[in-house]
């Protein structure tokens, strides 16, 4: 399983697009790169999918292009990988600035609001609300404070209670591609 980037967790909510929507399409991971092409997309974000249902996607696709003028390009890649390139909102140029600074609790609060404050999670056929990661890590909550106290050496209170913003991890390579389709064939043997 690939682990979700910060872009994924801080950035793609500020699409809009529906949580279920992204899931069902082959969502896998977003980044604030594509190095593996040659054209620069400033103020944007790449989401990186592998659609099960190619039809389902196209819907999805199309939908997309009517709802929103912030997709800005797609890209086939190998092994049925697609790349969407969405604009971000110039609105929040600087709390995505503060998002890659690592600086998530400095946010403005019309950004955050972005975010859902609860989430419902389903444990052993139980569903319960709890609050987002997003929150919590926005609003340093003492249980997020207290994992990180635990499982942080040298933590601090000055210091973000979630992990930096590494550029490196935050952009898609070929290694990236590799292992989105190695994962994608080992879960259909």
């Amino acid at each position: 399983m690939i682990k979700k980037t910060n872009t994924s967790i801080f950035l793609v909510p500020t699409l809009k697009i529906p949580k279920n929507t992204l899931k069902e399409n082959g969502f896998i991971n977003a980044f604030i790169k594509d190095e593996t092409i040659d054209i620069a997309f400033e103020g944007s974000i790449f989401l990186l999918f592998r659609p099960e249902y190619p039809s389902r996607f196209r819907n999805f696709l199309n939908m997309e292009y009517n709802r929103t003028t912030s997709i800005i390009a797609e890209f086939d890649k190998k092994l049925g990988l697609v790349v969407l390139v969405y604009k971000l909102n110039p609105l929040f140029e600087s709390d995505y600035s503060l998002i890659k600074k690592g600086e998530y609790s400095k946010t403005s609060k019309d950004f955050q609001k972005i975010f859902s404050n609860s989430i419902e999670i389903k444990v052993d056929g139980i569903t319960r609300k709890e609050l987002s990661l997003q929150y919590r890590v926005f609003n340093k909550t003492p249980d997020l404070i207290e994992y990180w106290k635990k499982n942080n050496i040298g933590y601090h209170s000055d210091m973000e209670i979630w992990h930096p913003f590494d550029e490196k991890k935050e952009s898609l390579t070929n290694a990236t591609l590799n292992e989105a389709a190695l994962t994608y064939y080992s879960e259909i043997d």
